[in-house]
């Protein structure tokens, strides 16, 4: 950490959380930096410290979250074995994990990545494209192992990750169900949708 860095009363995390409430409450264009910098407790200059602009606060949040969630996915398939079922069945959990654990970086991350300028939304839909890969090479390999019979391959993994995504925007963790089972039921709706033949 730098002198200069050391002496700013919010450091860069804080300065981040602060964007992410703000964004999250009010939405990104019905947010300012002064905004952010007071609910960081600190001066709009040292809130530009960090982040010379209120879109890089933005593509920070939305990034971050992307690349947690490929992570989390390529874990979650790593640990399931070698069978499509299992690893589907994990991916989907996983999904909807980060979604509710994460749920207002998930919710700015869908809702404002129109606000990303061009250059900055192209590298977050490329990661979200690697999100997508992930899950169709799942469901790739049931069909060519004929334990997933699914006639429409894209549209069933699409349908699936927007159904674990849009739990970020109803998801209340003192509602009726928790977040495993949710995760839970998901992962057996995403195996229905792929035709999943439990032979």
């Amino acid at each position: 950490m730098s002198q200069a860095e050391a002496t700013l009363p919010a450091g860069r995390d804080v300065v981040l959380g602060a964007a992410l409430e703000a964004f999250f409450e009010q939405g990104y264009h019905g947010t300012s930096m002064r905004n952010i910098a007071a609910r960081a407790g600190t001066a709009v200059s040292h809130a530009y410290y960090y982040f010379p602009s209120k879109s890089d606060l933005l593509r920070a949040l939305i990034l971050q979250v992307t690349e947690d969630l490929l992570a989390a996915l390529k874990v979650a398939r790593a640990g399931a074995g070698a069978e499509p079922s299992a690893q589907l069945h994990a991916i989907v959990r996983a999904h909807v994990a980060l979604h509710t654990e994460r749920q207002a970086e998930s919710f700015v991350g869908n809702t404002e990545l129109r606000s990303l300028g061009e250059g900055d939304r192209a590298q977050a839909v490329a990661l979200r494209d690697q999100v997508g890969d992930l899950f169709r090479n799942v469901v790739s390999a049931g069909m060519d192992r004929d334990v997933f019979r699914c006639p429409h391959r894209d549209e069933a993994v699409l349908a699936i990750m927007t159904m674990c995504t849009s739990v970020a925007t109803w998801y209340r963790a003192d509602g009726p169900l928790p977040a495993e089972v949710i995760g839970e039921r998901y992962a057996e709706l995403a195996l229905n949708m792929v035709g999943w033949q439990n032979n």
